[in-house]
């Protein structure tokens, strides 16, 4: 039996707030394949963006373990999660989060200089074109629509080739024309490089085209099941 990709077991989030310890998540069970799509959902507050984030190393769990393809992200040190990261995740956020002093070209390139690619820029450029903004890579971010932002950001998390590509609400901040666009380019960037996708979205026509859904809510999964699509 193939081990699976991504395996989370009893794995707790607690974060200090103003009147103490917030527990986040509890005890989380969870298993995903390689080349698996699985949405996220559930009512804000449910947890399903610190789940994303201790996938990512972003956060870092105080119980339980997270094993993302063999490693296990609570034994590992701030640089180790960096390079971890680096070479395996391509993460893509709400917010864009693009680095507004340089270009779309640069904002792709310069994560794949640290990663020591030798043809940053030409590896940039390509996958610039192939979301689309091949006439735009001389652009800042404030020069661009918000769609096209995002697009860069997909480009950006695209372009190291990653094994494993996470979506915190990818659409949340377009319109819907956009935000089809993002879906679109999203899956076919999962297709292209045969990664493993986990999204998190308020979307059901996002959460619709996963293999499989995962409702969580007050920090528990509620629900684990490829048919819950149907029901939504």
């Amino acid at each position: 039996m193939t081990a699976p990709l991504i395996s989370l077991i009893d794995t707790r989030l607690a974060l200090s707030g103003n009147t103490g310890q917030v527990e986040i998540l509890h005890g989380i069970n969870l298993e995903v394949g390689a080349r698996e799509t699985v949405g996220l959902i559930g009512p804000s507050g449910s947890g399903k963006s610190s789940l994303l984030m201790l996938l990512g190393g972003l956060e870092r769990a105080t119980g339980g373990t997270v094993s993302v393809m063999g490693h296990d992200l609570t034994a590992l040190d701030e640089d180790a999660l960096a390079r971890f990261r680096r070479k395996h995740l391509g993460i893509v956020f709400q917010s864009f989060h693009l680095i507004p002093t340089m270009t779309a070209l640069e904002n792709v390139a310069t994560p794949l200089e640290l990663a020591g690619v030798p043809d940053a820029f030409e590896r940039a450029e390509a996958e610039l074109a192939a979301v689309g903004l091949a006439d735009r890579v001389g652009h800042y971010p404030s020069q661009l629509s918000g769609g096209e932002q995002q697009r860069v950001a997909l480009a950006r998390a695209a372009a190291p080739r990653p094994d494993i590509l996470l979506a915190d609400e990818p659409t949340g901040n377009l319109d819907g024309v956009s935000g089809q666009a993002i879906m679109d380019l999203l899956f076919g960037l999962r297709d292209r490089y045969g990664a493993t996708l986990v999204l998190v979205t308020h979307s059901n026509q996002l959460a619709q085209r996963c293999d499989r859904v995962i409702r969580l809510r007050d920090g528990r999964i509620e629900a684990d099941d490829s048919q819950i699509k149907a029901a939504q």
